[in-house]
């Protein structure tokens, strides 16, 4: 090869960037079925409240919800949506809740998260987010916050968040008691838009979008009536992004908003565990 041809190459290889690593054979990956609920106007405070929630004895007895809830997510998700429950806004048409297949690997270097789940029946009658028919968020915890064992990101929605029936500051994002960056006490926060967006940011005294250095791509399209969404996001990173180390498990937990939503108006998942090499509700595994 000439000396031009070389040239031409590191330029190209350069303006490029770095090849992303090959992704894994998902073929090969086992799958988690997690079923995804609507929660309407449920914060944190609210589940710890035993005069409103039965489970918040348990809670203090060191159960997680998903311990207790991860069979009834069906049903959570229909009494809410209706407005049977903790729903002061009733959105005629929304889907009650959505299972969602999970599967994750890592190969040393990078994390690799794989969401897939058929688009709910039906449409509802307010488009909140034009942009974006779907949102896909999750979040990671590294065992430091008090109750992110139990609840998964519950600990980030509180009763004055701005789009809960009592809140008085239309700014106020979700946010972590005590919460900071220095304290450890956060989390780690990436996002996926259908318009093609990504986000690589956290929450501790507030949410923050963007600044993180662990994300290299998120990818998602729908087939069908079938969406698939695929994270990578390097084991290291830089300010928000906490370091997952192989052997150790962490905090988990995940959110769709469908059907052009925003805010409190999404899906969740109860809390689980990631497992890096190790043991966990979805794990990790090298391949």
């Amino acid at each position: 090869m000439s000396k031009l041809h070389l040239l031409a190459l590191a330029a190209a290889t350069t303006v490029a960037g770095p090849a992303l690593a090959a992704a894994p054979d998902w073929g090969k990956v086992p799958a988690k079925a997690i079923t995804l609920f609507y929660p309407g106007a449920s914060p944190t405070e609210w589940t710890t409240k035993g005069t409103e929630h039965g489970g918040a004895r348990a809670m203090r007895k060191g159960e997680s919800c998903a311990s207790c809830h991860h069979a009834e997510a069906v049903d959570i998700g229909k009494k809410i949506v209706t407005g049977q429950k903790l729903e002061p806004k009733v959105i005629a048409g929304k889907a009650g809740s959505v299972p969602v297949s999970v599967q994750a690997a890592n190969d040393g270097a990078n994390l690799y998260l794989r969401f897939s789940w058929k688009q709910p029946a039906g449409a509802a009658a307010e488009k909140m987010d034009k942009d974006n028919q779907v949102k896909l968020a999750f979040m990671l915890e590294d065992n430091k916050i008090p109750g992110a064992e139990l609840s998964g990101c519950w600990e980030t929605c509180h009763v004055d968040a701005r789009t809960m029936p009592e809140a008085k500051d239309d700014k106020k994002t979700k946010y972590v008691k005590d919460g900071s960056l220095a304290s450890g006490k956060y989390y780690d926060l990436l996002q996926w838009t259908s318009k093609g967006a990504k986000h690589d940011g956290y929450v501790a005294d507030k949410r923050v979008m963007d600044g993180g250095k662990a994300l290299l791509e998120a990818k998602g399209e729908k087939k069908g009536d079938e969406w698939v969404v695929v994270f990578t996001r390097k084991l290291g990173g830089g300010e928000g992004d906490i370091t997952l180390v192989g052997g150790k498990t962490y905090n988990f937990g995940f959110a769709i908003h469908d059907d052009y939503t925003h805010g409190r108006f999404h899906h969740v998942s109860l809390g689980y565990t990631l497992g890096i090499d190790a043991k966990a509700d979805i794990t990790a595994a090298k391949q």
